[in-house]
């Protein structure tokens, strides 16, 4: 499949099949990625912009923030250690620093820099190997795990910094959601090049199940991210009503996957072997 980056460059990428069925890969990745994140509108490093469309995303931010808190203190005591990695400007560091002994990890210098700004109690990073061996009880990744190319090494260095027993929780979007499937090339979450690797369910399922260091305990959904990427995905598409048209479809993708388990998003539950 041919797609555009609506977003920024107006370039064309082409998404294609792994040898993990169900999981695919942007092409060609440029060497210069970096520069297609340098963007005002890129809303996980810059806040507080005031357009609609950060508006709506702050308000359906608040509704997740306490979801994925609620994940967290299901499953880990409370004051246990906790990396948020990949963490943009730190309002999940924020939202549940106070609830456990907080690490954000960033790697942009604007967004840490925002986040350090936030945050009272938590450690911001720009380097996971400042975290010891086998010492968190979970590390987070929220819409983070599709932007990283390199992941047989990045699940290792994950296991290494986990516990026995530690949780990876994994976010990601789901291209085979009715969603995904309503908006074709002009499906948001995309992103290309951003975001560098798609993960249908059975992807997901399959690339851990390759891995005999990691068990899949549990996946969840992300309900309100249809809303979100329908209405981006409509504003790509130009159409009028374009918020009218995203409750629609964000409605029809959620009652489809109430059947079907196919969310726009979601989030897969991880235990270190």
């Amino acid at each position: 499949m041919k797609i555009k980056d609506h977003f920024l460059t107006q370039e064309i990428f082409e998404i294609k099949e792994t040898e993990t069925s169900g999981v695919f890969k942007t092409s060609p990745i440029p060497s210069n990625i970096s520069k297609y994140y340098e963007s005002e509108d890129y809303i996980s490093h810059h806040q507080d912009s005031g357009s609609l469309k950060e508006k709506l995303y702050k308000f359906l931010q608040s509704f997740n923030l306490q979801y994925k808190k609620t994940i967290l203190i299901d499953r880990i005591k409370k004051n246990s250690r906790v990396l948020d990695y990949g963490c943009g400007a730190g309002e999940f560091v924020k939202y549940i620093e106070n609830d456990f002994e907080t690490f954000g990890f960033e790697p942009d210098s604007d967004a840490r820099k925002a986040a350090k700004n936030k945050i009272s109690s938590a450690q911001i990073i720009d380097d996971i190997q400042l975290i010891e061996d086998k010492s968190l009880d979970a590390i987070t990744l929220w819409h983070v795990f599709e932007h990283i190319e390199n992941q047989n090494e990045i699940l290792s260095i994950f296991h290494d910094k986990l516990k026995e027993k530690g949780l990876l929780i994994i976010a990601v979007p789901n291209p085979t959601s009715y969603d995904a499937k309503h908006y074709k090339e002009y499906w948001a979450a995309y992103d290309v090049p951003r975001h560098i690797y798609h993960f249908s369910k059975n992807g997901m399922e399959n690339l851990i199940s390759k891995n005999p260091d990691w068990k899949m305990r549990k996946i969840k959904p992300l309900v309100l991210d249809s809303y979100y990427i329908s209405m981006l995905s409509e504003k790509y598409k130009k159409s009028p009503l374009f918020w009218l048209k995203a409750v629609v479809h964000g409605t029809i993708s959620n009652v489809k996957a109430l059947f079907s388990n196919e969310f726009s998003s979601l989030i897969y539950i991880i235990e270190k072997r």
